[in-house]
């Protein structure tokens, strides 16, 4: 039997964190590097083994994951001289979760290659729930030789594992999953805000609805949290704008026009002005119900 493969983690936040204790639980061995060491305390405590750098967290690493907030904290993960491209080793596959730009993908892609590095661009759906429960979805773009020699460990966290194509296929994937989500949660946050003037009993009405041809996951996971007050985030209102901001840019490169993800862009842009940046998804019902 091989030896099993060492990790690296680098952004320990919402998900990152309940992927990090799914890895642990495993039995494998964690370096982790989070900006702020004692958000990563209770990791830390299980026996996650604590990097003061990216760099330092995958100098011994097979295989290292990067899940961060934008596209410029991944540029600066990897190739600052502090990053990981300066410590990893020859035949180590890098991983971005990190819902990012995919011309950046391809470029990782490339710098890696230079350096005898895999790189896979694997973003992920399915909220704090699906990263708490270890049934995210996952898809991957890079070399297939690489997604299947980490697939196994992908299974960990994972249950819907897709392999999309070249380098940078991932977060083209992932542009089409926010677009679905961005013009979904307008229809949840108004079937509620209906509702609700309705007089309507709202648990009710989502038994009736969740099962049949309007049921989304956001209807099923979100609904609720909207009906109880609960903004807390599974996923941060500006990460979700800057998903939106990428998706916009890569549709006008193809010269398609998205007006349901403009309006939805829209609608977000207005609750992070209002200071409901570091809320939840789910807090487009404010935009409703205040």
């Amino acid at each position: 039997m091989s030896e099993q493969k060492k990790i690296a983690f680098i952004g320990t936040g919402v998900m990152g964190s309940s992927i990090v204790k799914h890895l642990i639980h495993a039995n494998y061995d964690v370096s982790i590097y989070t900006r702020t060491k004692s958000k990563a305390q209770s990791l830390i405590e299980l026996g996650a083994k604590w990097a003061r750098t990216p760099k330092e967290a995958s100098e011994n690493a097979d295989v290292i994951f990067t899940m961060v907030g934008f596209p410029k904290d991944v540029e600066e993960v990897y190739c600052n001289q502090d990053g990981i491209f300066q410590s990893a080793k020859s035949g180590s596959i890098v991983i971005d979760m990190t819902t990012s730009e995919p011309s950046l993908a391809k470029k990782l892609y490339e710098l890696a290659k230079e350096k005898g590095i895999s790189s896979l661009d694997a973003p992920v759906s399915g909220g704090d729930v699906g990263a708490q429960n270890g049934t995210l979805s996952i898809m991957v773009g890079g070399d297939k030789e690489a997604f299947e020699e980490v697939l196994p460990i992908l299974q960990i966290f994972g249950k819907n594992i897709v392999y999309q194509g070249e380098a940078g296929s991932g977060q083209h994937t992932k542009m089409c999953n926010q677009i679905l989500i961005s013009t979904n949660m307008i229809g949840v946050c108004e079937a509620i805000s209906y509702g609700i003037k309705a007089g309507l009993d709202i648990e009710k009405v989502f038994q009736s609805i969740s099962t049949g041809a309007a049921g989304s996951w956001s209807l099923s996971n979100l609904g609720p949290r909207m009906v109880k007050g609960d903004l807390e985030p599974g996923f941060y209102i500006k990460h979700f704008i800057k998903d939106m901001r990428i998706a916009i840019d890569e549709a006008e490169r193809m010269n398609l026009n998205l007006p349901g993800l403009k309006l939805s862009k829209e609608l977000y842009n207005q609750l992070l002005e209002n200071g409901f940046g570091e809320k939840g998804t789910q807090a487009l019902i404010k935009y409703y119900v205040e």
